[in-house]
Parts: structure tokens; sequence; C-alpha cells
């Protein structure tokens, strides 16, 4: 696996192709794009990495998996009478979905379905309970105390976000936003401001691939509907793409971080900050399609 992981991060940099910077959010929008990261952990918890493994970055909307997570922990399967299970076809801040169906977000991964589930997390609490919540379940699942918030990025969405915004008053006005608006969106721009390395996000995976070594924090079932999602909605308008090319469930953020779960075998993450067309990891995606290739590793 080292071998592996060692001629996938020289052959990414041979090739020299990066993407683009995720522009409209200042404090990513300054980030060296030339920068990349991969991480995996194996079942017996071994875990082996090449490039900047222990770099933190922004997970931005790898996040929603973790809310995800914590949401249904909380409110169960209620969480589907708010949000649906099918993959949008549209980009992840997409609001004409949510107009064509009166509110309900497709999926908990699109933006609006991440603020819904953001919603139901901070029902009857302060902001600051949902997210150590949040954080207090990465730091479980990661086995690392060292997982925080960056506050200049989270200011940096707050300012920027006018979509977001937009998103959560369009939920509101159907009914499908029970707290105010500006504390849900206060709440969704911090976790998504969440910093983490890969190895720290690979070792997260782990329950969500129900290795041996990973903690106890989700049934193997439910651990099988998130992964679901992941396959189906984890990559937005490109999910149908990255099945194609990777073969595994997957979640992307536009920081660049990609968590990819090869169920009962590995959990992965990946790092690149550039970004395609799709808002997903450029090298990132590449580097996933050459590690299933390289072990053969795939739920088809």
């Amino acid at each position: 696996m080292e071998e592996i992981l060692k001629t996938i991060a020289s052959d990414i940099f041979r090739q020299d192709e990066w993407g683009q910077k995720a522009q409209y959010i200042p404090e990513l929008a300054g980030i060296d794009p030339r920068q990349f990261a991969i991480s995996v952990c194996l079942k017996d918890g071994s875990l082996y990495s090449a490039g900047a493994a222990d770099k933190p970055f922004s997970i931005q909307s790898v996040a929603k998996v973790f809310s995800l997570v914590a949401a249904l922990g909380r409110v169960g399967d209620q969480l589907w009478t708010r949000v649906g299970r099918e993959p949008s076809g549209n980009s992840f801040d997409s609001v004409l979905l949510l107009e064509q169906e009166n509110g309900r977000p497709r999926n908990p991964y699109v933006n609006a379905g991440a603020i819904v589930t953001t919603d139901a997390l901070l029902a009857g609490r302060a902001p600051k309970l949902a997210l150590a919540e949040i954080l207090c379940l990465i730091k479980h699942m990661s086995d690392s105390d060292s997982v925080y918030i960056n506050e200049a990025v989270a200011a940096s969405e707050q300012k920027t976000g006018s979509r977001n915004k937009a998103l959560a008053y369009y939920l509101q006005s159907h009914g499908n936003l029970y707290n105010d608006p500006e504390l849900t969106l206060g709440t969704y721009f911090h976790q998504c401001a969440i910093e983490m390395t890969t190895a720290q996000l690979a070792m997260a995976g782990r329950a969500l691939a129900s290795l041996p070594c990973a903690p106890k924090v989700i049934s193997h079932l439910r651990a099988r509907r998130v992964n679901a999602l992941m396959m189906t909605c984890g990559h937005y308008d490109g999910s149908g793409d990255f099945a194609f090319q990777v073969g595994l469930p997957g979640k992307s953020g536009v920081g660049g971080g990609i968590l990819v779960i090869a169920p009962n075998v590995a959990s992965i993450a990946i790092w690149s900050p550039g970004l395609n067309h799709y808002g997903n990891s450029h090298a990132g995606t590449r580097a996933a399609a050459m590690l299933t290739r390289a072990t053969n590793w795939s739920i088809f």
C-alpha cells in the first residue's frame, strides 16, 4: 500500500493538472492548488499516507457526512420527512429543484439538504451545542483531539454565502426550517469550516467502512445507507462520473477534500484544493481512480 500511494502521488505531480480554486470563498481562494495528500486506513487499523497528509485543510461539504450521522442519531428516520434521498443532477447550491419540489431538498448532501440537516441538529438548543456534538463525533471517529473550526473560514463563508442564505429563507418559506435562518446558517457555515488532515479524515471514515478497528458510533445498516447516499449524491452533478471512474462511495468538499469508503476494506481520504467543473477535487478524483485501479477495490 505504501508503494501504491507513493506512485499515485508521484503521478499526480508529474501530470501537473490541478484545476481551479474555490474563488467564491475568499479564505480558500488564496490557497496554492498545487498540493496533494492521500491517506488509507485498512481493516487492521494500519494507516498509510503520501503527500501532505499532516496538513489541515477545510473539509467543507465532507462535514455533511458527519452532521448527517449526528442528525440520524438524534432524530432517526424522521429526518427523511424533511429531506429526500435522490440524486439532484444539479449543482450543490442550486435553488431550481427546491422551488419545483416545494422546499424539500433532494438529499442531505446538497447545500439545501445539509441546511435542513443542521436545522434538525439545532432543535431545542444553542448552535454551540450542536457544533460541539459534530466536533466531538468527528474527534471520536478519528481518534484525534486536534480537530478544530477555522473561524476565519467560517467568517469568510458567512460574508459571501448569499446563495446559501437564499436557500435557507426559501426553506423557511415552505415551513422546512424550524429555527431562525441566521442561527441555522451560522451553524452550517461553522461546520463547513472544520479543518482536518487526510490522516484524521481517513481514520474518521473507519466506522462508515465498518472496519473492525473503528469505534462503535453507527450501526452497520445506517452506515450502509449513509454510504449509499455518498455513492449516488456525494459528488453532486458529478456523482455519476465519480461512480464510473472510481466505483466507491465518496463525499467531496470545495476545500478539495474527498472521503472515499471501501466497505469492509478501507477508508480513504484525499486532498488537493484545485477543483474540476463540478466543484470536486480535480487531482483528488484522478487519485481515487488510480487507487481503485491499483487495488481493484469497487462495490461493483
